[in-house]
């Protein structure tokens, strides 16, 4: 498990002001204002104050900052926040960066690797795994990925072939 988790990255400054634009990767991308105090890479703590939304981009007041150039030099900034601020997960629920370094098994019990990430490039969410042919991504859904435990460390794949994906 990690102890904190990324909520953003710093697109840069807005302004002359010392706002700053946030690529959020919460769930509504207001909130990741909303579990309080974010810190940097470096263990920089810094408060935010929402001040717009649109299409998953937050402008943000950062509390010292005053004007344009302290703001543009947070940019490329990855903001984090304890993973102890989040909400506890319903069962069947849990955080894609949970995932990151479990495995990964087939219904038959078979390892077939590692999970190295989860993303979402606008069609959906797709899991990265890391086995020994390399590199693979697959959907990450119920029809692909039926089990999930957290608990004990893995998720279950079903066996899937190119063939079985051309049908």
């Amino acid at each position: 498990m990690f102890n904190r988790v990324c909520v953003g990255i710093v697109l840069g400054a807005h302004g002359l002001k010392g706002a700053i634009r946030i690529k959020s990767f919460t769930d509504r991308a207001t909130d990741v204002v909303a579990y309080g105090e974010v810190e940097d890479e470096v263990g920089q703590h810094f408060q935010l104050r929402l001040l717009s939304e649109a299409k998953g981009i937050v402008t943000v007041m950062v509390d010292g900052k005053t004007d344009r150039d302290s703001a543009e030099a947070m940019k490329g900034a990855k903001l984090y926040i304890s993973r102890s601020a989040l909400p506890v997960t319903k069962i069947d629920e849990f955080y894609y960066h949970d995932l990151v370094g479990m495995a990964v098994i087939l219904v038959d019990e078979t390892k077939v690797g590692t999970v190295k990430r989860v993303v979402n490039f606008g069609g959906g969410d797709i899991i990265e795994i890391v086995c020994s042919l390399g590199d693979i991504m697959l959907p990450f859904n119920k029809e692909v990925v039926p089990v999930v435990d957290v608990a004990r460390n893995f998720l279950m794949i079903k066996p899937i072939t190119l063939i079985d994906n051309c049908i």
